[in-house]
Protein backbone atom coordinates (compact mmCIF):
# COMPACT_ATOMS: atom_id res chain seq x y z
CA UNK A 1 0.00 0.00 0.00
CA UNK A 2 2.95 2.80 1.30
CA UNK A 3 4.65 1.90 -2.33
CA UNK A 4 1.31 2.44 -4.22
CA UNK A 5 0.73 5.98 -2.14
CA UNK A 6 4.48 6.75 -3.13
CA UNK A 7 3.77 5.87 -7.02
CA UNK A 8 0.48 8.21 -6.79
CA UNK A 9 2.74 10.54 -5.23
CA UNK A 10 5.21 10.91 -7.90
CA UNK A 11 2.61 10.77 -10.41
CA UNK A 12 0.64 13.80 -9.15
CA UNK A 13 3.69 15.82 -8.89
CA UNK A 14 4.73 14.98 -12.49
CA UNK A 15 1.51 15.78 -13.74
CA UNK A 16 1.94 18.94 -11.60
CA UNK A 17 5.48 20.20 -13.18
CA UNK A 18 4.28 19.10 -16.71
CA UNK A 19 0.90 21.52 -16.16
CA UNK A 20 3.20 23.96 -14.65
CA UNK A 21 5.53 23.87 -17.50
CA UNK A 22 2.43 24.29 -19.76
CA UNK A 23 1.32 27.21 -18.13
CA UNK A 24 4.63 28.55 -18.58
CA UNK A 25 4.53 27.78 -22.02
CA UNK A 26 1.34 29.71 -22.52
CA UNK A 27 2.33 33.13 -21.03
CA UNK A 28 5.33 32.85 -23.40
CA UNK A 29 3.28 32.47 -26.44
CA UNK A 30 0.22 35.27 -25.50
CA UNK A 31 3.15 37.20 -24.32
CA UNK A 32 4.96 37.18 -27.87
CA UNK A 33 1.45 36.84 -29.97
CA UNK A 34 0.94 40.53 -28.08
CA UNK A 35 4.03 41.79 -28.56
CA UNK A 36 4.19 40.93 -32.32
CA UNK A 37 0.84 42.34 -32.35
CA UNK A 38 2.05 45.36 -31.24
CA UNK A 39 4.77 45.55 -33.45
CA UNK A 40 2.69 45.63 -36.53
CA UNK A 41 -0.05 48.34 -35.26
CA UNK A 42 3.16 50.79 -34.76
CA UNK A 43 2.87 53.65 -36.73
CA UNK A 44 5.47 53.72 -39.23
CA UNK A 45 8.17 56.34 -39.35
CA UNK A 46 7.73 58.86 -41.61
CA UNK A 47 11.68 58.89 -44.10
CA UNK A 48 13.12 61.65 -44.93
CA UNK A 49 14.52 62.56 -48.32
CA UNK A 50 18.05 61.07 -47.48
CA UNK A 51 15.96 57.56 -46.95
CA UNK A 52 14.53 58.01 -50.29
CA UNK A 53 15.45 58.56 -53.93
CA UNK A 54 14.81 61.98 -54.90
CA UNK A 55 14.63 64.14 -58.49
CA UNK A 56 14.92 67.45 -58.96
CA UNK A 57 13.42 68.39 -62.04
CA UNK A 58 13.80 72.36 -62.64
CA UNK A 59 12.76 75.20 -65.63
CA UNK A 60 14.44 78.05 -65.67
CA UNK A 61 15.24 80.98 -67.96
CA UNK A 62 17.09 83.52 -65.90
CA UNK A 63 18.80 80.93 -63.95
CA UNK A 64 16.96 81.83 -60.55
CA UNK A 65 14.72 78.78 -60.50
CA UNK A 66 18.36 76.69 -61.13
CA UNK A 67 19.94 78.88 -58.12
CA UNK A 68 16.64 77.25 -55.89
CA UNK A 69 17.07 73.95 -57.43
CA UNK A 70 20.75 73.83 -56.57
CA UNK A 71 20.50 75.08 -52.96
CA UNK A 72 17.92 72.38 -52.44
CA UNK A 73 20.25 69.84 -54.37
CA UNK A 74 22.86 70.27 -51.62
CA UNK A 75 20.67 69.73 -48.91
CA UNK A 76 18.35 66.83 -49.88
CA UNK A 77 21.01 65.18 -52.80
CA UNK A 78 19.41 63.69 -55.53
CA UNK A 79 19.69 63.58 -59.41
CA UNK A 80 19.63 67.13 -60.53
CA UNK A 81 17.83 67.49 -63.87
CA UNK A 82 16.71 70.88 -66.22
CA UNK A 83 13.76 70.26 -68.26
CA UNK A 84 14.77 71.41 -71.69
CA UNK A 85 12.34 71.65 -75.11
CA UNK A 86 12.69 70.60 -78.44
CA UNK A 87 12.57 73.93 -79.68
CA UNK A 88 13.29 76.22 -77.10
CA UNK A 89 11.31 79.40 -76.29
CA UNK A 90 12.89 82.77 -78.48
CA UNK A 91 14.64 85.06 -76.65
CA UNK A 92 12.95 87.73 -77.16
CA UNK A 93 10.99 88.76 -73.68
CA UNK A 94 7.73 89.88 -75.54
CA UNK A 95 7.97 87.27 -78.00
CA UNK A 96 8.05 84.70 -75.18
CA UNK A 97 4.92 86.20 -73.51
CA UNK A 98 2.82 85.63 -76.57
CA UNK A 99 3.74 82.31 -77.64
CA UNK A 100 3.30 81.10 -73.37
CA UNK A 101 -0.15 83.23 -73.73
CA UNK A 102 -1.51 81.22 -77.01
CA UNK A 103 -0.08 77.95 -75.27
CA UNK A 104 -2.43 78.34 -72.56
CA UNK A 105 -5.31 79.53 -74.02
CA UNK A 106 -4.80 76.43 -76.56
CA UNK A 107 -3.84 73.91 -73.91
CA UNK A 108 -0.77 72.92 -76.19
CA UNK A 109 1.90 71.16 -74.24
CA UNK A 110 5.38 71.66 -75.55
CA UNK A 111 7.78 68.68 -76.35
CA UNK A 112 10.47 68.39 -73.89
CA UNK A 113 13.63 67.42 -74.85
CA UNK A 114 14.57 66.02 -71.35
CA UNK A 115 14.10 61.95 -71.33
CA UNK A 116 13.90 60.71 -67.74
CA UNK A 117 13.89 57.07 -68.14
CA UNK A 118 14.31 55.72 -64.84
CA UNK A 119 11.80 57.96 -63.38
CA UNK A 120 10.28 54.79 -61.81
CA UNK A 121 13.26 54.53 -59.07
CA UNK A 122 12.29 57.94 -57.60
CA UNK A 123 10.18 58.39 -54.46
CA UNK A 124 10.17 61.83 -54.29
CA UNK A 125 10.47 64.54 -57.03
CA UNK A 126 10.93 67.93 -56.83
CA UNK A 127 9.47 70.13 -59.46
CA UNK A 128 10.62 73.66 -59.26
CA UNK A 129 9.48 76.26 -62.00
CA UNK A 130 9.11 80.11 -62.63
CA UNK A 131 5.55 81.83 -62.23
CA UNK A 132 4.67 82.78 -66.32
CA UNK A 133 1.29 84.50 -66.79
CA UNK A 134 0.62 83.74 -63.39
CA UNK A 135 -0.05 80.28 -64.23
CA UNK A 136 2.36 77.00 -64.58
CA UNK A 137 4.56 77.15 -67.40
CA UNK A 138 3.68 74.95 -70.34
CA UNK A 139 6.72 72.88 -70.01
CA UNK A 140 6.00 72.08 -66.84
CA UNK A 141 2.54 70.85 -67.46
CA UNK A 142 4.33 68.88 -70.12
CA UNK A 143 6.61 67.02 -67.88
CA UNK A 144 3.64 66.26 -65.02
CA UNK A 145 1.35 64.77 -68.29
CA UNK A 146 4.05 62.84 -69.77
CA UNK A 147 5.30 60.58 -66.37
CA UNK A 148 3.35 58.14 -64.84
CA UNK A 149 3.82 59.82 -60.83
CA UNK A 150 1.49 57.89 -58.98
CA UNK A 151 2.68 57.13 -55.49
CA UNK A 152 4.87 59.27 -55.67
CA UNK A 153 5.48 62.34 -53.45
CA UNK A 154 5.72 65.36 -55.13
CA UNK A 155 7.64 69.09 -53.84
CA UNK A 156 7.42 71.88 -55.72
CA UNK A 157 9.42 75.16 -55.39
CA UNK A 158 8.73 78.71 -57.15
CA UNK A 159 10.20 81.84 -57.96
CA UNK A 160 8.45 84.92 -59.53
CA UNK A 161 8.55 88.41 -60.14
CA UNK A 162 6.84 89.59 -57.27
CA UNK A 163 3.00 88.89 -58.50
CA UNK A 164 2.87 85.35 -56.09
CA UNK A 165 2.63 81.66 -57.48
CA UNK A 166 -0.57 82.65 -59.27
CA UNK A 167 -2.66 79.00 -59.69
CA UNK A 168 0.14 77.24 -60.62
CA UNK A 169 0.78 75.41 -57.41
CA UNK A 170 -3.19 74.27 -57.43
CA UNK A 171 -2.39 73.17 -61.61
CA UNK A 172 0.66 71.14 -60.34
CA UNK A 173 -2.25 68.73 -58.16
CA UNK A 174 -4.46 68.98 -61.17
CA UNK A 175 -2.18 67.32 -63.27
CA UNK A 176 -0.50 64.79 -60.53
CA UNK A 177 -3.87 63.28 -58.42
CA UNK A 178 -2.56 60.49 -57.52
CA UNK A 179 0.75 61.98 -56.09
CA UNK A 180 1.07 63.29 -53.10
CA UNK A 181 1.82 67.11 -53.22
CA UNK A 182 3.66 68.91 -50.19
CA UNK A 183 3.40 72.03 -49.22
CA UNK A 184 5.73 74.64 -52.00
CA UNK A 185 8.09 77.03 -51.78
CA UNK A 186 8.41 80.41 -53.34
CA UNK A 187 10.79 83.38 -53.57
CA UNK A 188 10.80 86.42 -55.33
CA UNK A 189 13.71 85.79 -58.72
CA UNK A 190 14.31 88.55 -61.20
CA UNK A 191 11.95 90.99 -63.09
CA UNK A 192 12.53 89.95 -66.60
CA UNK A 193 10.67 92.67 -68.07
CA UNK A 194 12.52 95.30 -66.28
CA UNK A 195 15.40 93.95 -67.77
CA UNK A 196 16.39 92.29 -63.88
CA UNK A 197 17.66 88.94 -64.49
CA UNK A 198 19.44 86.56 -62.08
CA UNK A 199 19.53 87.93 -58.55
CA UNK A 200 20.16 85.03 -56.68
CA UNK A 201 23.70 85.72 -55.15
CA UNK A 202 24.84 87.34 -52.08
CA UNK A 203 22.70 88.28 -49.47
CA UNK A 204 19.44 87.16 -51.62
CA UNK A 205 21.41 83.42 -52.30
CA UNK A 206 22.28 83.64 -48.08
CA UNK A 207 18.27 84.75 -47.36
CA UNK A 208 17.15 81.79 -50.22
CA UNK A 209 19.30 79.12 -48.55
CA UNK A 210 18.09 80.17 -44.78
CA UNK A 211 14.35 79.79 -46.11
CA UNK A 212 14.71 76.63 -48.07
CA UNK A 213 16.32 74.62 -45.01
CA UNK A 214 13.61 75.79 -42.57
CA UNK A 215 10.94 74.89 -45.48
CA UNK A 216 12.47 71.15 -46.03
CA UNK A 217 12.90 70.71 -41.98
CA UNK A 218 8.98 72.07 -42.24
CA UNK A 219 8.06 69.48 -44.51
CA UNK A 220 10.15 66.72 -42.88
CA UNK A 221 12.95 66.27 -46.10
CA UNK A 222 15.67 68.12 -44.45
CA UNK A 223 18.57 65.13 -44.56
CA UNK A 224 21.27 67.05 -43.37
CA UNK A 225 20.56 68.31 -39.31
Amino acid sequence: MKNLDKSRLASARSLSRSLTSWLVLCVLLISACSFAKKEDIQAPVKPTASSKNVLIVYLSRTNNTKAVAGIIHQEVGGSLIALELQTPYPENYQAIVQQVARENETGFLPPLRTRIHNIAQYDVIFVGFPTWGMQLPPPMKSFLKQYDLRGKTLVPFNTNAGYGVGTSMQMVKALAPNSTVLEGFSTRGGIERDGVLFVMEGNKEKQVQQEVRAWLQKINLLSKQ
